[in-house]
């Protein structure tokens, strides 16, 4: 089979590429990774020229517009890499008769719920962000038959910029650090959502919405805690600083975020056998296999 990931040198991208064993122990795979260089999905109107110089079976999109904040003042451009361009991406897997993996985000929803969300769950975004990301989804369902969406949020890895980087730069320069308490989510480790979506395109269920994070609850306090506790037990900090609790209206951001984003894994672990682990194992994982880099 040969598959396309978009976004190659994002944190997704690359755990795409570092798990591609996942997919091949059970098939051939030939995998072509593309760069922003490569496929430009600020350019929609080049999608399909580019993706005519390859013979495909699949389109992973592990691109995106994801600065929550930026997307504020930059509503176009986030429209154009989270709309327009995954309309085109699922236009021509239509055309073409291949498969279209896109992913999505918790962000779609707007936090008010007390219980995880469900992938029949209504939508309603709070930011520019969320609302893109939402016309995506409904773009690649809608203009692809055989298109997958996957939600999924707090996704961190070894390659990118990220939350647990951010934690463990600002965990060696200051002495404290204030973070967000009351914003609860799960955290995703990149390289098992890369496993989860080779399951997904080896197993090509008939259904079409999934939501994925690894398992657990935390907030970005609870996640930062446990990311500077387990780096100095990794050697990655050499001193730990002190950590305070803040609430959202004490960091304002451009951007309104879900105060509840905890998204429901279980259909997604028993239809593709996946083994589900939780976000403080998956957190120790990345961190060794950052200090291996």
């Amino acid at each position: 089979m040969k598959v396309l990931i978009t976004g190659a040198n994002g944190q997704l991208g690359f755990a795409l590429q570092k798990t591609q064993s996942f997919f091949a122990a059970a098939g051939n795979l030939e995998l072509i990774a593309l760069t922003r260089a490569d496929l430009d999905l600020e350019k929609p109107d080049t999608i399909a020229n580019v993706l005519d110089q390859f013979s495909l079976d699949a389109i992973i999109n592990a691109a995106a517009y994801t600065a929550v904040d930026k997307a504020e003042s930059n509503w176009l451009l986030a429209q154009t890499v989270n709309s327009e361009a995954v309309k085109q991406l699922a236009i021509w897997c239509e055309k073409n008769k291949k498969t279209l993996i896109h992913i999505s985000t918790d962000f779609v929803f707007d936090g008010k719920k007390s219980s995880p969300y469900e992938t029949s769950d209504q939508t309603n975004p709070l930011g520019v962000y969320g609302k893109t990301k939402q016309q995506g989804e409904q773009l690649a369902l809608s203009e692809c038959t055989s298109a997958y969406v996957v939600r999924t949020g707090w996704v961190y890895g070894e390659q990118g910029a990220n939350f647990a980087k951010t934690i463990l730069r600002l965990a060696s320069e200051r002495e404290q650090l204030g973070i967000v308490a009351d914003q609860i989510g799960t955290p995703t480790y990149a390289t098992h959502l890369a496993e989860m979506l080779w399951q997904l395109l080896l197993l090509k269920p008939g259904q079409r919405m999934w939501h994925f994070s690894d398992a657990g609850v935390a907030s970005w306090y609870d996640f930062a805690v446990a990311i500077v506790e387990q780096a100095e037990i990794h050697g990655l900090l050499q001193r730990k600083p002190a950590i305070k609790p803040i609430a959202t209206v004490d960091y304002p951001t451009p951007a309104q975020r879900p105060a509840f984003s905890v998204l429901d894994k279980k259909n997604t672990w028993e239809t593709l056998n996946l083994t589900p682990v939780h976000w403080r194992e998956a957190l120790t994982k990345m961190l060794q296999a950052l200090k291996a880099l």
